[in-house]
This record gives C-alpha cells, sequence and structure tokens, in this order.
C-alpha cells in the first residue's frame, strides 16, 4: 500500500519536471516581446529625435538670400542682396524679367562671396531699364543663384513694383516677398547648363511640353 502511494506521487512529479521547458519558453517569449517593444519605443524617440536636430540644423545653417531694388536716381537704380544666414556663399548669376515674360531678360554673371549677415549692392539702373524700355509699369522680378556649402541654390523671384516714364525711373519699390525659400539646383551631366538658368515659369512651360507630346504619342499608337 504504501509502495503504491509513492508510485502515484511520482506521476505529478516528473509531468511537471516535463513542463519546465514549455514554461521557460512562455517566459522567455514574454521577455522577448517586452524587449521589442522597449526596443521599438526607443528606435522611435531615436529617429524623433535626430529629425528635430536635423531641422534644427537646417534651419539653422540653410542659406537664405533677399533681394531688394532701390531707386538712386530717375536714370539709376541698385540691387541689393542680403544674406540672411549664417553661412557663406558665393554669388554666382543675377536674373531679371518682367513678370510677362517666361524667360529671363537679363542676366548678370558675378563671383562674389557674401559673408552672412552681410550685403551686396550693385548698380543696375542700365539693365533694368533694359530690362522694362522706356515705357513700363508694372512688376520686375530679380532671382539669384549662388554656391553654399558645395551646392548651388536658386531663390525664387522676387517682385517689385517699377513705373518708367521716357526711359526714367519713375519710382520703384517691394511688392511682396517669395512664396519660397531657395531651393537646391540639381545638376545630371549635360543638363547642368539647362538647370543653370532655369526659372519657375520655365519648369511650368516644360511640363506642358512634355504633356502635350506625351499625348501625341498616345493618339499615335
Amino acid at each position: 500500500m504504501h509502495m503504491q502511494l509513492i508510485n502515484l506521487s511520482r506521476i505529478p512529479f516528473l509531468t511537471l519536471i516535463s513542463y519546465i521547458p514549455v514554461i521557460a519558453t512562455v517566459v522567455t517569449t514574454l521577455f522577448s516581446v517586452i524587449l521589442a517593444r522597449a526596443t521599438l519605443r526607443y528606435v522611435e524617440a531615436t529617429d524623433k529625435g535626430l529629425a528635430l536636430a536635423r531641422e534644427e540644423f537646417e534651419r539653422e545653417w540653410s542659406p537664405d538670400i533677399h533681394i531688394k531694388m532701390e531707386r538712386v536716381s530717375p536714370t539709376d537704380a541698385k540691387v541689393v542682396v542680403t544674406n540672411l544666414a549664417k553661412t557663406s556663399v558665393l554669388l554666382q548669376l543675377l536674373q531679371l524679367r518682367k513678370l510677362s515674360h517666361a524667360t529671363p531678360f537679363e542676366r548678370y554673371r558675378l563671383n562674389d562671396p557674401l559673408v552672412g549677415g552681410m550685403t551686396w549692392s550693385q548698380e543696375m539702373g542700365r539693365r533694368i531699364l533694359a530690362c522694362t524700355g522706356e515705357e513700363f509699369e508694372g512688376p520686375l522680378a530679380a532671382s539669384m543663384t549662388f554656391y553654399a556649402a558645395g551646392r548651388m541654390y536658386h531663390t525664387d523671384w522676387f517682385r517689385a513694383q517699377i513705373q518708367v516714364r521716357e526711359g526714367r525711373i519713375v519710382s520703384l519699390e517691394p511688392s511682396n516677398m517669395p512664396a519660397r525659400r531657395v531651393r537646391v539646383v540639381e545638376r545630371d551631366g549635360p543638363e547642368r547648363r539647362r538647370e543653370f538658368v532655369q526659372d519657375v515659369a520655365g519648369d511650368a512651360a516644360d511640363q506642358t511640353e512634355e504633356k502635350e507630346d506625351e499625348s501625341f504619342f498616345t493618339a499615335g499608337a
């Protein structure tokens, strides 16, 4: 009788021993899930921190150029370029155009450095009058292409309202700020020259021509 009781007590004990690996596997899986969730949260927090640091860095060191046209005399005016950012830039190309024209009318090539917080100015009365003609009243736009940190940038068009009568500048007042800040000019091999003088209106015209070509080939097929 005593031996039977001993045999009966051994059966649950052996069964419990056989369940130990299963219990260990379940516990290990739970810990793995907890560690995986903690790792994902850490990665998300790290990504957010890097994104904030990148945004702060770009906001602090990204180039920011302001262009203003001022009337000096009835026959002369000057263009004032101010570097609002900390990083230094190398001015390369100043473009002038009337908004009624899709492409720039006057291009003035430069190679002048501009330190952050400083201003560059140049008398452009002759070029402005050549762009407007002897009789004109309306918006005149200016844009600058420049190098900064090894990359080429292109500002948006800064506008000014100008009034010219009989070849004399009657008034020249800034109208508004551009809608966007500077953009990086992409250069891919033979397209370098085309991108160097590309403007906002030119981009829209190119896209329209591409759509017309695609429609022509589709109809032909």
